[in-house]
């Protein structure tokens, strides 16, 4: 079998990314206990053709995606426990410097706790070490910022869960190590190390500055702690993809996002299941009924036949256009099977000369990914889903084909206006979808308590239309 120069390239890559993290991860071999691939020709039913998960992402990654919320477990533990003075003192300590993780010392009822302290051991000192610890917990567990300055935000943090405020205290108070509790909470992603430098680097006049720091380094606490040892996230803002494994850049993409407004790309943690192949395109209602295109494919089917287009009309009149895979789809040579409520996926695109622009928020609310094919390929064999030979020959065969994933990847769709680049440099980008507004201004409020951990924002469910850049 020959291939284009660049899809070899490709292969190569893929190839290569897939031995540095099997390498990295321990991995076998990405072919153990597949079935042979079969394609799947457009407009049959959807099956798997690779066996089912023998894991599932829980027992690989752990609580890395959205789960309910399960309300009142924080009563698990007693919420007030008793305090030495010595470890008051501790706490006392611990919030004089909260400063340099981006909170505010006056939050935390500093003064009062400081009174009760110098009174020595008693009920209302025990009352408010216990009171201050707790809110400690929330904001550096979950983040200070309340839902409703989370625009389009709809992870559910599984933090809340593993990390109950009432156990953490207990810990902490068997422990004696206060400080060293409290800051195991951080997330551990390097970027959030590198903004409380960039923090502590800042002078205090420069005010604007280090709001936007530590803005950004909130919403790092938004995320679960540890994202997992392998996986996808974007910058939106960043128009940019990483592929990363264990903290660590394998590949990164350029990538279109949505435009400002409705069709802005929400903040999601989902997980990529599956792979499709040469996939077909089924065509919002705002075309085909809007805009004739039904009505244009039905009166000439030579001409939908020329465009990739088949129309179907039901018995009640309902139109379906499907276009089918081919060198015009619209999804491209690809897309990465993610379920979700707001219809949000990656996914390839003809129009490539758009990863050309400087400023890409151009599409309707999915993510068009620069060197798709690249990324299909790997996340094939990465995933256990395909060798690299059965992902050469299934992405070559024109055929729509469901490659499912026997290890899945979680995927964070994140809005970071400062972060690391793809070089590993702090960086700003600019505010594409003015969300940083009611982050900044909640800064500025007294924190709020007993605020709900669930996203309050509307879900906007996205009808791509592809066609219109």
């Amino acid at each position: 079998m020959k291939f284009s120069g660049k899809l070899a390239g490709s292969i190569a890559v893929a190839a290569l990314v897939a031995g540095t993290a099997f390498a990295q991860d321990g991995a076998a071999t990405a072919s153990a206990g597949t079935q042979p691939v079969r394609s799947e020709e457009q407009g049959g039913p959807l099956r798997s053709t690779m066996p089912p998960p023998r894991e599932s992402v829980a027992e690989v990654f752990g609580e890395t995606v959205s789960q309910p919320v399960v309300q009142g477990e924080e009563a698990a533990v007693p919420l007030v426990q008793n305090w030495t003075v010595g470890q008051a003192a501790r706490l006392v300590a611990v919030i004089e410097g909260i400063g340099a993780e981006g909170l505010d010392p006056k939050d935390y009822d500093l003064e009062p706790l400081r009174t009760a302290l110098a009174s020595g051991p008693s009920t209302e000192l025990n009352e408010l070490a216990s009171q201050s610890f707790v809110w400690l917990v929330e904001d550096l567990r979950d983040g200070r910022t309340p839902m409703e300055a989370r625009e389009q935000w709809f992870v559910v943090d599984p933090d809340r869960d593993l990390n109950p405020a009432g156990k953490v205290m207990e810990t902490a108070l068997v422990s004696g190590d206060i400080a060293g509790t409290l800051m195991a909470l951080n997330p551990t992603h390097p970027d959030y190390a590198k903004l409380k430098a960039e923090l502590a680097a800042t002078p205090q006049s420069n005010a604007a500055k280090r709001k936007l720091v530590r803005a950004n380094m909130d919403r790092w606490r938004w995320l679960g702690r540890d994202l997992g040892s392998q996986y996808l996230i974007t910058n939106v803002p960043e128009f940019q993809l990483r592929l990363t494994v264990r903290d660590r850049i394998i590949s990164t993409y350029r990538t279109v996002v949505g435009k400002p407004g409705r069709t802005a790309t929400p903040q999601l943690a989902e997980v990529v299941e599956g792979v499709v192949f040469n996939p077909t395109w089924t065509v919002p209602q705002s075309i085909v009924k809007g805009e004739g295109l039904g009505a244009k494919v039905l009166g000439n089917p030579a001409w939908g036949r020329r465009n990739g287009y088949v129309a179907t009309k039901s018995a009640n009149g309902y139109v379906s256009v499907v276009q089918q895979p081919g060198p015009g789809n619209s999804l491209g040579q690809m897309k990465l099977e993610m379920p979700n409520e707001h219809a949000i996926f990656f996914h390839d695109t003809p129009s490539r000369h758009l990863f050309a622009n400087d400023s890409r928020a151009l599409s309707h609310g999915c993510i068009r990914t620069e060197r798709a094919l690249e990324l299909a390929m790997t996340m094939a064999i990465l995933g256990k889903g395909a060798t690299k030979d059965e992902a050469v020959a299934i992405s070559t065969s024109g055929k729509y084909t469901k490659v499912m994933l026997e290890k899945q990847w979680p995927a964070y769709i994140t809005y970071f206006t400062m972060a690391s680049d793809i070089n590993g440099e702090m960086a700003t980008f600019k505010d594409i979808y003015n969300r940083d507004a009611p982050v900044l201004a909640s800064l500025d409020k007294p924190r709020v308590r007993n605020r709900t951990t669930v996203p309050t924002d509307e879900v906007i469910v996205i009808e791509d239309d592809l066609q219109d850049s």
